[in-house]
Order: structure tokens, then C-alpha cells, then sequence
């Protein structure tokens, strides 16, 4: 309820104070109406025979944050995982495949927080904004795997 309020007030701020010419210079005109967009979109997924609902797959992550509501605290399962005498090449491993999916989804929502400004919507552009999102993920992936 508090958040839909500072939206509310947010909002009535916002246009208060902001010029409607700067409002409307960022934004992007489309094309086609949301009417065309959702029957192209069904359209495409009927033709395709795709299934409705994310693939069994998707929740495997679900297992992994399942360990934050086992019983215990966090220098039992560091005492256990030290037990294990894994290498440090796989510990690096396992940390690295946990931090590239925050840092991938961090860095694409700052790629799409530029697209709702409407920069870099040309197709040259989205590719090398692809291209920076993979460099500076893995880059970031690795230094922070490496702490």
C-alpha cells in the first residue's frame, strides 16, 4: 500500500516539475499498436506450438535458494563445505557460475534503463550494447567471483 502511494506522489511530482517537452523528446514512437503486437505475438506462439508455461527447467535455481531456509546457520555449511577439500579452481568455479547470472541481469537492466531513454534502439547499436553487457559481465563475474 506505501509503495503504491510514493508511486502516486512520485508520479504527481514528477509531472509537476518536468516540462512536458522534456517528457515527450525521449520518447520512441512505435510502429504498430499493442492490438497488432498481441495477435502477432499469439500468432507466432501458436504457430510454433510452444508451451504456455516456462520449461521444468527454469526453477532449478529454486533449489539453490532453497539453502538459505535450511536448518542451521551459515559456519555449519562453511565447516561442511571446507570438509569437502575441494579445490580452489572448483570453489572459484561454483562461485563464478552463481555471480554470472545477478551480474548478466544487473547489466542488462542498465541496457534497458537506456532504451526507455531511447539510446541505442539502432540494430548496429543493439549489438554492440550485446557485445558490452557479455564483456563487462564476465568481467565483473570473474572479479567478484574472485573475492
Amino acid at each position: 500500500m506505501a509503495a503504491l502511494l510514493l508511486r502516486h506522489v512520485g508520479r504527481h511530482c514528477l509531472r509537476a516539475h518536468l516540462s512536458p517537452q522534456l517528457c515527450i523528446r525521449n520518447a520512441v514512437p512505435l510502429g504498430t499498436t499493442a492490438k497488432e503486437e498481441m495477435e502477432r505475438f499469439w500468432n507466432k506462439n501458436t504457430s510454433s506450438n510452444r508451451p504456455l508455461s516456462p520449461h521444468i527447467s527454469i526453477y532449478v535455481y529454486l533449489f539453490g535458494l532453497s539453502a538459505l531456509l535450511l536448518p542451521g546457520n551459515f559456519e555449519s555449511y562453511f565447516e561442511f563445505v571446507k570438509s569437502l577439500s575441494l579445490g580452489p579452481a572448483l570453489i572459484h568455479t561454483a562461485k563464478f557460475a552463481l555471480v554470472f547470472p545477478l551480474m548478466y541481469h544487473s547489466w542488462n537492466g542498465i541496457r534497458h534503463l537506456m532504451w526507455d531513454l531511447g539510446k541505442g534502439l539502432k540494430i548496429a547499436q543493439l549489438y554492440q550494447s550485446g557485445v558490452v553487457v557479455l564483456v563487462l559481465t564476465v568481467l565483473s563475474s570473474v572479479g567478484l567471483a574472485a573475492m
